[in-house]
């Protein structure tokens, strides 16, 4: 599958990528995995975020979304992690978390980088180099695990 990967700041998204980003968003989290929640959190336009964006054929496909923590300098956060249902099983996820790594890379690098991850997804992650670092708790009525990364 031929994937088109952009990276985009907040502060320069279209309007057509952040109704893109947001509808893949809302599709996932809130539709299929029934869960309600308010995902427009005010940091989506920042310009310290980070927008990883693939696409296949000029339609969203793969998203993950990196905030700086807490306005830190040193500390960074990937989240919103998505693969569209209609292309899983292709290692999409697995392309996706690269390019978000390497983007982290050049635009971030020498931060620490965190993550929290749905509990069914915890070796996926540690597959890329992230270790646990909490138990599991509930966010939103999701079992998540807080991440961090150790390296490959």
């Amino acid at each position: 599958m031929e994937i088109s990967w952009k990276v985009l700041r907040g502060s320069s998204l279209s309007a057509q990528q952040l109704h893109d980003i947001l509808a893949l968003r809302i599709a996932v989290f809130v539709v299929e995995q029934t869960c309600p929640f308010q995902d427009i959190d005010g940091q989506d336009l920042l310009n310290g975020t980070l927008h990883v964006a693939g696409y296949c054929n000029n339609t969203l496909v793969a998203y993950a979304r990196v905030l700086h923590l807490d306005d830190s300098k040193e500390v960074i956060k990937i989240t919103r992690v998505i693969v569209d249902g209609s292309v899983r099983g292709q290692k999409l996820g697995v392309r996706l978390m690269e390019k978000t790594m390497s983007s982290i890379n050049h635009h971030e690098p020498c931060k620490a980088i965190k993550l929290s991850a749905q509990s069914h997804l915890v070796k996926f992650y540690e597959g890329i180099g992230f270790k646990a670092v909490s138990g599991v708790y509930l966010e939103d009525d999701i079992p998540h695990v807080d991440m961090d990364y150790a390296g490959s």
